[in-house]
């Protein structure tokens, strides 16, 4: 049985041509968005109930449980989101990754960075957004 021919390699990286290969497609562009969103819905699911926890009872009680588990469960999908982001940025390459040429190659790796980018920035606004909650402890 023959072996298919090797791809031919990039000219100015040495790697193989892995542009036929890329799952690019208008629906992973909602990725780069996704972790966003998330903490936008964390932001929303910790402060629409305790501002009528509050208004009607006038203390934290147990909320803080609750908005640490949402917290849990919404940095393990920012966490999910991040490190999918990560391993398109790191798509057939071993050493550095320029974002210099415009390339299908390039294009992938660079909403993968980008991807990887906004889920730390996310994971951080969802932990600050429960700081508030966690440390102040009273509903004043």
């Amino acid at each position: 049985m023959n072996a298919p021919p090797p791809e031919p390699a990039d000219e100015r990286t040495g790697e193989p041509n892995l542009d036929a290969d890329l799952p690019e497609r208008p629906a992973l562009l909602w990725g780069l968005a996704l972790s966003p969103t998330i903490w936008s819905l964390h932001f929303l699911a910790c402060y629409v109930p305790a501002a009528i926890w509050c208004a009607k009872f006038g203390t934290l009680g147990r909320l803080p449980v609750y908005i640490a588990v949402v917290t849990a469960l919404a940095l393990a999908a920012i966490g999910w989101t991040g490190w999918g982001g990560w391993r398109r940025h790191r798509t057939g390459t071993t050493g550095a990754v320029p974002h210099d040429f415009d390339a299908p190659i390039d294009r992938h790796r660079f909403l993968g960075f980008a991807t990887a980018l906004l889920s730390g920035l996310s994971a951080f606004a969802t932990l600050f957004t429960a700081a508030a909650f966690l440390l102040a402890g009273v509903c004043d």
